[in-house]
């Protein structure tokens, strides 16, 4: 039998994820089970093949999110978009679905350029920043605040609560799981007293839609209205931080590419596309059998975990032809970054307009580029993020 690390276990990615591994779990054991989480929890099967984190995540009525979308069982009553089935998923998403359309997004297009300039302004004359802090986080934070109509002098409660929420299993945010669940607390507490503003006096913002809209000729309660602004407020913010700066790196990593992408920016959005499979920042998500099964062979039970690990998926020989290189012009890049099927990130058109913003406005006005210092990865078993990118620079205006 393949003998593996618990991956469950977030120290299995402080060093990156483990792709040598899940190359061993593809070819030998690709739905492997693991007796008991890092916490002693119940046990779980590691998925790791394309195909079948596919076949999972189109089967809703099989495998199902409602128990939770994390190794670890949701027991607090908690109700949110990403731990519904169908078809409360399905209502749900409708609610906010309308504000994240391809072509809404795109009109966007100039004033996130607005937004880049106005960000890089802010650092190009000091010739050095924290790439992660002071530019990549940036942009994510000022656009979902503006899209839930959240005043820009809350931004930074905003990066503080997410950094707390989902690095609490990180040293340098040294939260312990009831001070994540205070940093919660906290943002709901913020959400609430705009809520009260926004029920009084409705705003052309996605809250505004959240609280005047119906699921079922039924307005949200307040426990579902908090889990809906913190799913965006986290999650519009987290994953694209973590997107831009590991994209950053590759590109740091390999000068060559940069300067191609300067010359020839009509591969910027290939080039993103190739980030989002080569460094997925979502290391996994869960799932649930609703019934005994059969997965490649092996034999699941009702009611057992199921961890589909996309950056494994991501890597498929079966699917991805030389998936260890890091190539801007890949054809058919069909990875599975977002998810697939129910769950498909909502988000998906506005972060990519976001990276790919950014990265113009980034090759336009850096250069020179270098690390200035160590990189700190964020400790965890569910984001593969950057927490800080020490970089010098010559700036332009």
């Amino acid at each position: 039998m393949l003998e593996i690390p618990d991956v469950s276990h977030p120290d299995c990615f402080k060093d990156g994820f483990p792709h040598p591994l899940f190359k061993k779990l593809r070819e030998e054991s690709p739905v492997h089970w693991v007796e008991k989480d890092w916490e002693g929890g119940p046990g779980y099967w590691i998925i790791s093949r394309y195909q079948t984190i596919k076949s999972i995540s189109r089967q809703p009525g099989l495998f199902g999110s409602a128990a939770g979308t994390s190794v670890e069982d949701r027991g607090d009553g908690f109700v949110s978009m990403i731990s519904m089935d169908p078809p409360d998923h399905r209502r749900f998403r409708a609610l906010v679905a309308g504000g994240f359309t391809p072509r809404l997004i795109q009109e966007q297009e100039p004033h996130h350029r607005d937004i880049v300039n106005k960000i890089l302004d802010e650092v190009t004359s000091r010739g050095e920043c924290d790439f992660v802090v002071d530019i990549a986080a940036e942009l994510p934070l000022r656009v979902i605040a503006e899209l839930l109509g959240v005043p820009q002098s809350a931004c930074r409660d905003i990066f503080q609560w997410s950094n707390r929420m989902i690095g609490n299993q990180d040293d340098e945010y040294a939260v312990s799981l009831e001070e994540a669940g205070g940093a919660a607390m906290e943002m709901y507490g913020f959400a609430n007293r705009l809520a009260e503003e926004r029920l009084a006096e409705p705003q052309d913002d996605l809250m505004s839609a959240i609280l005047h809209g119906e699921v079922d000729g039924q307005r949200l309660n307040l426990l579902e209205f908090d889990a809906f602004f913190l799913l965006l407020a986290v999650a519009g913010n987290e994953t694209t931080r973590n997107l831009i700066s590991q994209g950053m790196l590759l590109l740091l990593d390999r000068p060559d590419v940069m300067q191609r992408l300067r010359d020839d920016r009509s591969l910027l959005k290939g080039a993103i596309e190739e980030m989002l499979r080569f460094k997925s920042p979502v290391i996994y998500m869960r799932r649930t059998a609703l019934e005994d099964t059969v997965l490649e062979g092996q034999e699941i039970k009702r009611g057992q975990k199921l961890l589909m690990y996309y950056p494994s998926a991501n890597r498929d020989a079966d699917v991805f032809e030389r998936p260890d290189e890091f190539i801007v012009d890949r054809k058919d890049n069909n990875h599975l970054a977002f998810g697939v099927g129910e769950h498909f990130c909502i988000g998906t058109h506005l972060a990519k307009l976001e990276t790919r913003v950014l990265f113009d406005g980034l090759l336009d006005r850096l250069h020179d580029v270098e690390i200035a210092g160590p990189v700190a990865y964020l400790r965890s078993n569910l984001i593969d993020g950057v927490k800080h990118l020490p970089i010098k620079f010559t700036g332009t205006g």
